[in-house]
């Protein structure tokens, strides 16, 4: 199978994401009927709304919310703020948040949203004003017993805070538990933004364990350095893994001994990016960071980054999907039979929104629990998802993304078959 080849010269992510329910639902051998259900997203929302800019300008924005599946509890998703975002590409994040939520017994359903912008090129009035008016123009979906946003690429705890003031404005009263991923000050939780992080790093333990990998003295590459790469890369540091190669938008950087990371770190917030390190051994492409020598790799970036094109160069042993939908079937293809295994982004990354529904849990009973106890409660939740997608693997003999598909798919297919269809 070949990669399918959008406008821009990618795959196109809702024929991955269907391409894979398929493969799974034939595997299930799930009914034409509730194939047909689960197959479509239940709800669509575009909105084109003007914001007024800084200089008094009006500007059109477009924006997207697309609830996937709402059958086993609230539609649960991220917002981002990207140039290049697509109805398709909503859609398919959208059905991958149903069964990342289904693969961790979470009682929410699939949903994501955004806006077409690229937010650095907006002050920050302008992107307050942004995202309060794309928070009223979806106001008719979102809601705590509905629909609960949280933050994705280029949005934050502020950027929820400012939705979450948007939708209480017009309820006339506080409503903390309508997003996740917000200030502590106003209903946030501990724990919540190393969340996917922490996530990635118990996935990756036990894959290497599977694996026969000694994460003691490993080479990991990080492709992406953001919030979660960064993050992942500051755990790897401190448990005597090398983290050889790390790159961001700028390029990457490489150290055959490992990168000092928290050096990394301070270099990057001083300036942006991680090329022009000092302490680099030498300067990477974002491609070649792909394809350096090394146990594990961590696609922590966008869509798209494993593809037929890279991935009979890749040179690990293991994948480990901190980014959603980094890697394209046909790329899944050439590493299954290059016997290079691969933890899903929808194990891998769930701890994002298993703390984002302990989160919503805390803000719907105004009772709060600390960080000691979230970590607690978050590894118990990955120990129980990690062994699930294990046993569904070994039960049918297929790798762990399939397994992870089929386990969430015959979950979202047993809801779906006892609440039956209505009227």
């Amino acid at each position: 199978m070949g990669d399918h080849p959008s406008g821009k010269g990618q795959p196109n992510l809702w024929t991955t994401a269907l391409g894979q329910f398929d493969a799974a639902a034939d595997r299930l051998s799930l009914s034409r009927n509730v194939r047909a259900a689960l197959r479509m997203a239940e709800r669509e929302l575009i909105v084109n709304f003007p914001v007024r800019m800084d200089d008094g300008d009006i500007r059109m924005f477009t924006g997207y919310r697309v609830q996937h599946n709402i059958t086993r509890g609230p539609a649960k998703g991220g917002v981002r703020y990207t140039d290049d975002l697509t109805l398709d590409d909503t859609r398919a994040l959208a059905m991958w948040m149903t069964w990342k939520c289904a693969v961790m017994d979470i009682p929410f359903g699939g949903a994501k949203g955004g806006v077409v912008v690229d937010p650095h090129t907006l002050s920050a009035r302008e992107l307050e004003r942004l995202t309060r008016r794309y928070a009223t123009e979806v106001s008719i979906l979102i809601g705590p017993n509905s629909d609960i946003p949280a933050p994705d690429i280029n949005t934050d705890a502020q950027i929820m805070a400012w939705i979450m003031d948007t939708y209480s404005m017009h309820q006339g009263y506080s409503v903390p538990a309508v997003v996740t991923g917000k200030p502590l000050a106003i209903g946030g939780s501990e724990g919540r933004n190393e969340a996917p992080a922490r996530s990635v790093m118990m996935a990756l333990r036990r894959a290497a364990e599977d694996a026969h990998i000694a994460l003691k003295g490993a080479a990991v590459a990080v492709q992406g350095f953001g919030h979660v790469g960064g993050i992942v890369a500051e755990y790897l540091r401190g448990e005597d893994v090398r983290v050889v190669a790390v790159s961001d938008t700028s390029g990457g950087v490489y150290h055959r001994d490992g990168l000092d990371i928290p050096a990394l770190l301070r270099h990057k917030r001083a300036t942006g990016k991680v090329s022009g390190f000092a302490g680099a051994q030498r300067e990477l492409s974002g491609a070649e960071t792909l394809e350096v020598e090394c146990d594990v790799l961590i696609p922590a970036a966008r869509e798209n980054q494993l593809t037929s094109e890279n991935a009979g160069r890749l040179q690990t042993r293991l994948v480990v999907e901190a980014a959603n939908g980094p890697t394209t079937p046909a790329a899944d293809e050439t590493l299954r039979a290059r016997g290079i295994p691969v933890v899903p982004d929808i194990l891998a990354n769930a701890g994002g929104v298993a703390v984002s529904y302990f989160e919503w849990v805390q803000d719907l009973q105004s009772f709060f629990w600390d960080e000691e106890e979230i970590e607690l409660k978050l590894d118990r939740v990955m120990d129980l998802a990690y062994a699930a997608v294990q046993r569904t693997a070994r039960q049918h003999e297929v790798d762990q993304r399939m397994a992870a598909q089929m386990l969430a798919i015959q979950r979202i297919a047993d809801s779906t078959d006892v609440r039956g269809i209505y009227p």
